[in-house]
């Protein structure tokens, strides 16, 4: 193992800033009302938001942003760390930072056989990213995993379970063939889905079909995303953003103009709808 004075000068200043941050939340804990009175429970929420934040920085290509939020999550990593490192020494779920890193780079280790060996010291073949990802799956099932699908967080928001659930089993050799296969599932699922309710007559529709229908056709949509690239988590929010900026432009003027949307028709609000389309896409 490298000595730190080995090591390259770029690399020392990572470790001591890291050194840096650790020292910064001992003091913070020791000294601070609100940071000795946090536990895991209390900063989970906080960290949910931290992720959310990064998230948008990411999807709005602002780098500076992406570093302020890249430290505050890792602030709360060590955090947690430094939590778990307080409870009794003859509690063996105790734990502190340097536990946390081995631990990672031994499951990194192992789950990149092609790359380290295995503990035969053999390496494993896998020169695609998909046999990375059926290797990645199938030494999950070894060490211990009941399902393939085990390890897909029961919280996920739906869509973004979708996908790794979806992900995970083409790990696991259970895929599509050719994406116009998965085409013509998505245009089955939206027959399905219309012969639940008669647009054109009104007619009252069996709500609870219908969402499951509804359900299944979102489902083959975001598999037909996975196969042709598309990251349908960020295709919506990229969606979402658009619809968000071109809505604020329509209050914005009308209320220049002394209207309001409520009194406006339709038709005069699609004005500023096609004027903000078009802003937007000189931007």
């Amino acid at each position: 193992m490298d000595t730190f004075e080995s090591l390259p000068p770029r690399r020392q200043e990572q470790l001591m800033a890291f050194n840096r941050l650790l020292t910064i939340m001992d003091e913070l804990r020791e000294q601070c009302p609100w940071d000795r009175k946090q536990t895991l429970e209390s900063l989970r929420h906080l960290t949910i938001e931290e992720t959310y934040e990064l998230s948008d920085a990411i999807l709005e290509g602002n780098l500076p942003e992406i570093k302020k939020e890249l430290g505050d999550i890792q602030l709360h990593l060590i955090f947690y760390a430094k939590i778990a490192s307080e409870l009794p020494s003859d509690d063996r779920t105790r734990f502190d930072m340097a536990d946390v890193l081995h631990s990672i780079s031994e499951k990194l280790i192992s789950r990149h056989p092609h790359i380290y060996a295995n503990a035969d010291g053999e390496r494993v073949k896998a020169d695609t990213e998909a046999e990375v990802k059926a290797n990645w799956e199938q030494l999950k099932l070894k060490e211990g995993n009941k399902s393939v699908l085990g390890g897909v967080p029961g919280s996920l928001p739906a869509l973004v379970k979708a996908m790794r659930i979806q992900e995970k089993a083409r790990g696991a050799g259970f895929d599509w063939e050719e994406k116009q296969q998965v085409w013509e599932k998505v245009e089955e699922e939206m027959q399905e889905f219309k012969s639940e309710f008669n647009a054109e007559t009104g007619d009252a529709i069996d709500h609870k079909k219908a969402e499951g229908e509804f359900g299944d056709l979102l489902f083959s949509l975001v598999n037909y995303a996975r196969f042709i690239d598309i990251n349908p988590e960020t295709a919506l929010e990229r969606t979402n953003k658009k619809f968000i900026k071109r809505f604020q432009y329509l209050e914005e003027r009308a209320k220049a103009n002394g209207q309001q949307l409520h009194n406006m028709t339709l038709a005069e609000m699609d004005v500023y709808w096609n004027e903000a389309k078009q802003v937007n896409s000189l931007q």
